[in-house]
């Protein structure tokens, strides 16, 4: 028999309104408001509850709060190193993966939830989820928004204000909406950080010669 807890995490229309679901959520999002009302000061505190509240979260991970997940990140699996500024918002009703050393700008939304465009069944509450996948060493940049089903390839820039609808590959710049792949990462960044702005390799601990 297929549960609702099945229709959730596989891409099905469910009611998230399932008095189980609810009750389990509602732990989550308990736990999510204590690690919100956590003190600057308290490095090592934000450390054991976002260990406790996510699925999956590696070494080196750091979530400036407030954090805004439905699942407070019960569903979602962190590589190391992973950084995301003020109001990382997660709609984590199912799978979210993101890999080591991927960067969140402030005010990204990551969405794995949606609604049918028909409008009887959204009257009756209906939800589908689909997973979102964010590959190693990216940079999602501020106010982002990446939606249901999206796979991100490793070291891709998606740029300030992009809403991604489809997958984008490895080693590009994406920006837009929707959003596009407007170049690949090449040569030329391994000379410019920044417009005209040339890379210094002599205060770096890499060379040219080291970079992939």
């Amino acid at each position: 028999m297929t549960t609702t807890k099945d229709k959730m995490h596989g891409c099905q229309l469910y009611d998230p309104n399932d008095e189980a679901i609810m009750r389990e959520q509602a732990l989550c999002l308990e736990k999510q408001y204590d690690y919100n009302m956590t003190r600057p000061s308290e490095a090592d505190r934000r450390a054991l509850l976002l260990k406790d509240m996510f699925a999956e979260i590696g070494e080196g991970c750091y979530i400036e709060p407030p954090l805004h997940a439905n699942w407070g990140g019960r569903h979602v699996h962190f590589g190391s190193c992973v950084y995301a500024n003020f109001n990382l918002t997660l709609v984590d009703d199912t799978r979210i993966d993101v890999g080591d050393y991927t960067l969140f700008g402030p005010n990204v939304t990551v969405a794995t939830a949606a609604h049918p465009l028909l409008p009887a069944l959204r009257k009756l509450g209906y939800q589908y989820n689909a997973p979102v996948r964010i590959g190693k060493n990216c940079w999602i940049g501020a106010g982002a928004v990446i939606l249901p089903g999206v796979t991100i390839g490793d070291n891709v820039v998606v740029g300030a204000g992009s809403v991604v609808t489809k997958d984008l590959p490895d080693g590009v710049v994406a920006v837009g909406n929707p959003c596009r792949v407007l170049r690949k990462i090449s040569e030329h960044d391994k000379e410019y950080f920044f417009k005209d702005r040339r890379i210094d390799y002599s205060m770096l601990p890499i060379r040219p010669e080291d970079l992939e």
